[in-house]
């Protein structure tokens, strides 16, 4: 009997709960759902995501270190949350005013964007990759910088909505990117940026590298350009040197040089995004014949 009065009682409780809700509780909810949807969708074209993840690890240590009851671990989180409000602001300020920037130029149809259909597909992947892989090979004959900037996991649009960038999207054509590059072109010394196996942007000028002194005194700017990039996002950094022609690839703060074009093309097969989406669309496709 206790057992049905206790279902009974919390019955009664929620229908109390759901009779007092009125019509602006639901429109408080849905404007709060809104925001939170709209903030996490900016958040995710930068690489605020990323250092987002690091906060919530952050929490759930805390939160273990509160139930094992670790005094030490508990008096330097206790010290650190004291200033931590601070120390976010700071750590997103880009962010944040990116994200105050955009809601008050954006206008109320432009809320909802599309996904793009490319992403994950193998047969725009090998496009894009071969249309890289033949313009740097041209580029590299006639000897014309260039940088081309692959995103992966972490969004660049801190690097896109820039004044200098214009938007292209279009598919990744050798002859494109022959005429984006070449040197009396407008948008030739800046960086284009491949997002979802397609030329996005184009004219993007990238962060400095923070070993500027380690690197090779015969690396240009465009070169240091990319190790930059490299260091400030998981981005895969393809560089044509305008003084030799040749071909370097930037990852993880890492240059390797002197590639050739089949080079180049194992590379872009082995990080570039969309395999993976891919291999997980026909294992679920196996499973399912």
């Amino acid at each position: 009997m206790g057992a049905i009065e206790y279902v009974k009682d919390i019955s009664r409780n929620f229908v109390k709960i759901f009779q007092s809700i009125t019509f602006f509780d639901v429109l408080d909810i849905l404007i709060l759902t809104f925001l939170v949807y709209y903030v996490i969708k900016l958040m995710r074209e930068t690489r605020a995501m990323q250092l987002l993840k690091g906060i919530l690890i952050v929490v759930v240590v805390y939160f273990l270190v509160q139930i094992f009851q670790l005094k030490t671990m508990s008096f330097l989180f206790d010290n650190f949350l004291q200033v931590g409000i601070i120390a976010l602001m700071i750590v997103f300020q880009p962010e944040l005013r990116r994200i105050l920037e955009k809601v008050g130029g954006t206008r109320v149809s432009t809320f909802a964007q599309s996904v793009d259909k490319n992403f994950g597909n193998t047969s725009a992947r090998d496009r894009a990759i071969h249309g890289i892989a033949d313009a740097c090979a041209r580029l590299h004959d006639s000897k014309t910088g260039a940088l081309i900037v692959i995103e992966r996991s972490t969004k660049l649009g801190d690097i896109i909505e820039k004044e200098t960038t214009s938007i292209i999207n279009a598919e990744c054509e050798p002859e494109l990117f022959c005429n984006i590059f070449y040197n009396k072109a407008p948008l030739h010394d800046g960086a284009v940026i491949i997002r979802d196996n397609r030329i996005f942007a184009a004219g993007c000028f990238l962060p400095n590298t923070q070993k500027d002194q380690y690197l090779s005194t015969d690396l240009g700017s465009r070169h240091r350009a990319a190790v930059g990039m490299s260091e400030n996002s998981d981005a895969l950094v393809v560089v044509v040197s305008e003084e030799t022609g040749n071909i370097s690839v930037a990852l993880d703060g890492q240059l390797s040089r002197d590639l050739t074009r089949d080079s180049l093309i194992s590379v872009l097969k082995k990080y570039m995004p969309g395999e993976a989406s891919e291999k997980k669309k026909k294992k679920t496709s196996a499973k399912k014949g």
